[in-house]
C-alpha cells in the first residue's frame, strides 16, 4: 500500500521539480532578452534624438515649402507624401493636409502605420499633404509664427491643385488641432472641412472625478514651473517634460503594465514595443515663448475657446468664423484629452443649436467608446473606421447644413436595405444634436469655471514674481554647459540612457541575450509558476491602479479646497456675481448688420432658381424632419450627380446651403415660392420628385414628421405649371 503512494507522489514531485526547472531557465532569459530590448530601445532613442529631423513616417515625401524661408521663419515644412506603388491619385479631388502634434515627440505619426489618417486618404486615392517638423526650433519663433505658416502651406497646397474641386480637408492631431483651429481663424477661405482628433480646445473642460491632468497647473502654482525649466535649458524646454507628465497619468502602465508584457512575452511584443518606443522617445525642444504661450493663453487661460486671443496683427481668433465643417473625434477612454476637453468650446460660445446655425457654423463630433488617446490618430485597428469613414465621406459632411451634429458609424449588416450603396463595411449616419446633448457629456459648473480662473490669477502673480526675483538670475547662471547637464538628467533622457551602451554595464547583455535566444525554452502554456506570474502581475496593477485613484482623489481635493476658497477668490479681486468669470464672447455690429443684410436678400430671391433649387429645398425640408443623413442616401446622390455631369458636387453644396438658409429665413415663404422653380412639363417634376424620394429613403421607408413632409413635397410637385397669382392662396404647412 505504501508502495502505491509513494508512487503518484514521486512522479507529482517529478513534474513539480520539471515546471520549477523549465519556468527558471524561462526566467532568466526572457529577463536577459529583455534587457536587450531595452538596450536597443536606449540606442534607437539616442540616434533618433541625434537627428535633425526624427520623423516616424513611413512614407516618401518630398519637401515642397520650407517654414524656414517663409517671413517669420519656423521649424516645420510642407510635404507630399508620395503614393506608394499601386496608388492612384486623382488631381481633381480635395487636397488632405494632415499636421502632427509637436508636444514631446517628432513628427510622423499621423502616417506611422498603414493604417492610418494618411494611409487612408491615400488609398481614397486624394493627394496627401503632411506638415512636419524638426527637432531644434527656431531663434525667436513663436505659436502665432507657426499658425501663419501653416496658413502660407495651405495656400501653396491650393497653387499647386487648381484642378480641385475642393478647398483641403485639414487634420489637426492632437496639440496640432490647436495650429489647425488657429489657422483656419486667420484664413477662413483656405480651409475645406477641419478635422480635430484628440485636441484639448477647451483646457479646462472634464467632470469631478476624472480629467486630473487639468489640475496640474494649478497644483504647481500656475506656469512659472515652465519658465524655469525654459530657462535652465538655456532657453529651450525640452519635450521630454510632456512626455513624463503623459506617463504619470497611469502609473499602473508605466510602471508595471507596460515593462511587464515586454518581459513576459518578448518574442512577441519586441517588434511592436520598438517600434512605438522609436516615435515615444524621439523628444524634441520648443522655444521657451512658444510653451509660455500655450500654457498660458490655452492651459491655463482657456482663451482661445472663448475668442479671448489677439495676434500681433490684431486678428481675433474666434471660432466662430470659421465656416467650413468642424469635425471633432474624440474618446471616452482618452485620458489625455476628454470628450469634454474636445467639445466644451461648443458651450463656451453657444447656448443652442439654433445659436450655431445662425452663426452658419456646421459642428460634428464623433465619439469612440474605447479607444485610447493615441489610437484617435494614430490610427490603430481600433479606431481604423472612423479614419476610413472621415475621408470616405468628407464631401457628404461638408455638404451638411449648419447645426449641431453626432456622426455614428456602425457597420454594415448583411440584408441591410441599401447595403449594396455602401463601399466599405460601415454604414456612416449623421444626427443632428442638441446643446444639452454636448452638457449631458459632463462639464464644469460656474464653482468650477472660477476656480479655474483663480489658477490663472495665480500664475499671472507668480510669473511675475519669478521674472523678477529669479529668472535674471538663472540668464546669468546657466551656460551652455549647464543647459546639456540639465538636459542630460532629465529622467526620462536619463532612463534611456541607463539602458543604452551607453552604460557600460549594458554592452554584457548583447551576446548573453543572443545565447538566450538560441537555447531559448518556452515553458508549457499550463505551466502552474506561469499562472501564478500572471496572477502577481494582476494583482500589482491592481494596487498601482488604486494607488494612482488615490493620488488622483487626493489633488483633485487639495485643488477644489485651495481655488475653491472665497477668501483666495476675493484676494485675487473675483467678484461673486453668481455667473462665469468671463463674459461670452459676443456677436459685433458689423456681424449683426450682415446678418440682417443675408436675411432681407434671401427673402427678395426665394423664387429664383430652377429644378434644382427646388429639389434641394424639397430634399432639406423633409431632411429636417428625419434629424440625421445617412450615407446610403448620399450615395443615391452621388449617383444620379454623375449621371448630370453639368451639376458639380460643389455646385451641388452652394445651392444646398443657400437653400438651407432660405428655409432657415422663412419656411412657409420658401414653400410657397417653391412650386414656382419647378419644370411646367408634369413628366419632369413627376421624374424630379421620383429622384427626390430614392434620396431620401435609400436608408428605409420614411415614419413619422419625415413622412408626412414627404407626402407633402408629393402634393406639392403636383401643382399645375402656373404660379399662384399675386395675393393668392398658399399652400399649407
Amino acid at each position: 500500500m505504501l508502495r502505491s503512494i509513494h508512487a503518484p507522489l514521486a512522479e507529482l514531485t517529478t513534474i513539480g521539480l520539471r515546471a520549477a526547472a523549465e519556468y527558471a531557465t524561462d526566467f532568466w532569459q526572457r529577463s536577459l532578452i529583455f534587457l536587450d530590448i531595452f538596450r536597443r530601445s536606449g540606442n534607437q532613442q539616442a540616434e533618433m534624438t541625434s537627428r535633425p529631423l526624427n520623423a516616424v513616417l513611413i512614407y516618401d515625401y518630398e519637401i515642397i515649402l520650407r517654414g524656414n524661408s517663409l517671413p517669420r521663419p519656423v521649424n516645420y515644412a510642407l510635404v507630399r507624401v508620395v503614393p506608394p506603388q499601386g496608388a492612384v491619385i486623382d488631381e481633381t479631388k480635395r487636397p488632405v493636409v494632415v499636421i502632427d502634434p509637436r508636444a514631446g515627440q517628432g513628427p510622423g505619426i499621423g502616417g506611422f502605420k498603414p493604417q492610418s489618417e494618411i494611409g487612408q486618404a491615400v488609398a481614397a486615392g486624394h493627394p496627401v499633404y503632411f506638415i512636419g517638423f524638426i527637432v531644434d526650433p527656431i531663434d525667436g519663433q513663436t505659436v502665432e509664427d507657426v499658425a501663419h505658416a501653416h496658413v502660407a502651406f495651405l495656400q501653396k497646397v491650393i497653387d499647386l491643385h487648381p484642378r480641385a474641386v475642393e478647398k483641403p480637408f485639414l487634420i489637426g492631431n492632437c496639440q496640432a488641432g490647436w495650429h489647425a483651429v488657429m489657422a483656419a481663424c486667420i484664413r477662413p477661405d483656405l480651409v475645406g472641412p477641419v478635422l480635430t482628433a484628440g485636441a484639448p480646445l477647451s483646457y479646462w473642460g472634464g467632470v469631478r472625478g476624472q480629467n486630473p491632468m487639468r489640475y496640474s497647473g494649478g497644483l504647481l502654482g500656475g506656469t512659472w514651473l515652465a519658465r524655469m525649466l525654459s530657462d535652465l535649458g538655456g532657453g529651450r524646454f525640452d519635450g521630454a517634460w510632456l512626455i513624463s507628465n503623459f506617463d504619470s497619468l497611469n502609473p499602473a502602465n508605466t510602471l508595471w503594465s507596460k515593462p511587464y508584457r515586454v518581459w513576459a512575452n518578448p518574442e512577441k511584443e519586441e517588434e511592436r514595443y520598438l517600434d512605438f518606443e522609436k516615435w515615444w522617445g524621439a523628444f524634441v525642444w520648443l522655444r521657451g515663448e512658444e510653451l509660455h504661450y500655450m500654457v498660458d493663453n490655452l492651459f491655463v487661460g482657456n482663451k482661445l475657446s472663448t475668442a479671448r486671443i489677439v495676434t500681433r496683427d490684431g486678428i481675433r481668433l474666434d471660432i466662430r468664423n470659421i465656416k467650413s465643417p468642424i469635425l471633432c473625434f474624440c474618446s471616452k477612454a482618452d485620458n489625455i484629452t476628454s470628450p469634454q476637453q474636445a467639445l466644451g468650446w461648443i458651450l463656451d460660445n453657444y447656448d443652442s443649436a439654433d445659436e450655431i446655425r445662425q452663426y452658419g457654423q456646421t459642428i460634428l463630433y464623433c465619439l469612440h467608446e474605447t479607444a485610447g488617446h493615441l489610437a484617435i490618430f494614430v490610427g490603430t485597428k481600433v479606431a481604423v473606421k472612423e479614419h476610413s469613414e472621415f475621408i470616405n465621406y468628407m464631401d457628404l459632411i461638408d455638404g451638411i447644413p449648419p447645426g449641431l451634429y453626432e456622426i455614428v458609424i456602425t457597420e454594415k449588416s448583411e440584408g441591410q436595405l441599401g447595403a449594396e450603396l455602401l463601399a466599405g463595411d460601415f454604414n456612416v449616419q449623421i444626427e443632428q444634436r442638441r446643446i444639452e446633448d454636448i452638457r449631458a457629456l459632463g462639464c464644469n459648473t460656474v464653482e468650477d469655471e472660477r476656480e479655474f480662473e483663480a489658477v490663472a490669477r495665480v500664475s499671472k502673480l507668480n510669473n511675475a514674481l519669478y521674472t523678477a526675483f529669479v529668472q535674471p538670475w538663472l540668464h546669468t547662471w546657466v551656460t551652455p554647459q549647464t543647459a546639456l547637464a540639465v538636459r542630460g538628467m532629465q529622467p526620462l533622457r536619463l532612463q534611456y540612457a541607463l539602458f543604452s551602451d551607453k552604460n557600460p554595464m549594458m554592452r554584457m547583455v548583447r551576446p548573453l541575450a543572443e545565447r538566450a535566444r538560441a537555447e531559448r525554452k518556452i515553458p508549457a502554456v499550463d505551466n502552474p509558476l506561469v499562472t501564478m506570474q500572471e496572477r502577481v502581475s494582476a494583482t500589482m496593477t491592481a494596487w498601482l491602479e488604486v494607488l494612482g485613484q488615490l493620488r488622483d482623489q487626493a489633488q483633485e481635493a487639495m485643488f477644489h479646497s485651495v481655488y475653491g476658497s472665497p477668501w483666495l477668490q476675493a484676494w485675487l479681486g473675483m467678484t461673486r456675481n453668481g455667473g462665469p468669470p468671463w463674459p461670452r464672447p459676443g456677436t459685433s455690429p458689423d456681424q449683426i448688420a450682415a446678418l440682417d443684410f443675408r436675411v432681407a436678400d434671401l427673402r427678395a430671391t426665394m423664387d429664383e432658381g430652377g429644378p434644382l433649387e427646388a429639389a434641394v429645398r424639397a430634399l432639406l425640408y423633409i431632411a429636417r424632419g428625419q434629424g440625421a443623413v445617412n450615407a446610403r442616401s448620399f450615395e443615391v446622390l452621388r449617383r444620379l450627380l454623375k449621371a448630370r455631369p453639368e451639376i458639380t458636387l460643389a455646385r451641388y453644396k452652394a445651392v444646398l446651403h443657400q437653400q438651407w438658409a432660405v428655409l432657415a429665413t422663412d419656411e412657409k415663404a420658401a414653400l410657397n415660392a417653391l412650386p414656382r422653380l419647378l419644370p411646367t412639363d408634369g413628366s419632369a417634376r413627376s421624374k424630379l420628385f421620383e429622384e427626390v424620394r430614392a434620396i431620401r429613403t435609400a436608408a428605409g421607408e420614411l415614419d413619422g414628421e419625415a413622412k408626412r413632409r414627404l407626402d407633402e413635397m408629393d402634393r406639392l410637385f403636383d401643382i399645375g405649371a402656373c404660379a399662384p397669382a399675386p395675393g393668392g392662396s398658399h399652400v399649407a404647412v
